[in-house]
């Protein structure tokens, strides 16, 4: 494991299926890993999001990000009343409870089948670059997803380090991107109320 400005890097990694959030929490990484020879390939499922609008917005912004660095982009599709079906019973759930939890773990299991169909050994996810959610959550979750798909390996970084927080700020302006003011599904705008 190679050390890069606080950044664990994995032996053989030079490819990475990056389960983005949104165009400014995979700015900064996907400028991190480009730089340090490691190719990206962005995949957007959020079926979490709500409403549609909501979800469109951060789907295009994320993909004219990609665009624009000429890295691939695979839209993992909107689902969202399958998801409301996988967290039943934990719609009241606190933010960073067990909906969190099931919420990483479906988003992060999809992630993982879409790498081993394209034939990416390691994933990650831009979930944690924000302070907002557990990162101890987001690597059960990761790390659930490795188990369950044979041929993965989840890379479970701490992306709010080596600076990336202060370069996604930056990014987010130059780019001029859409910011979002909440996490995604209805229930962290209800808890954000």
């Amino acid at each position: 494991m190679k050390k890069k400005n606080d950044i664990q890097i994995p032996e053989g990694l030079h490819e990475v299926l990056l389960h983005a959030c949104c165009a400014p929490c995979s700015s900064a990484i996907v400028e991190w890993m480009l730089q340090h020879d490691i190719r990206p390939t962005i995949f957007y499922f959020n079926p979490n999001i709500y409403p549609r609008q909501e979800y469109d917005i951060r789907k295009n912004e994320s993909k004219r990000h990609a665009d624009s660095l000429g890295i691939r982009w695979i839209d993992g599709d909107y689902d969202h009343a399958g998801w409301l079906q996988q967290i039943q019973g934990l719609e009241q759930e606190p933010e960073r409870g067990s909906r969190c939890l099931q919420c990483f773990r479906i988003r992060l299991t999809a992630t993982a089948l879409q790498a081993q169909a394209i034939g990416i050994q390691h994933f990650a996810t831009t979930l944690a670059s924000s302070r907002w959610k557990s990162l101890e959550q987001i690597s059960q979750a990761g790390l659930a997803a490795q188990q369950a798909v044979p041929g993965t390996t989840f890379w479970a970084q701490n992306w709010r380090k080596g600076g990336l927080q202060d370069r996604r700020n930056q990014l987010l302006r130059e780019y001029n991107f859409y910011n979002q003011q909440y996490c995604g599904c209805e229930f962290s705008i209800a808890n954000k109320a």
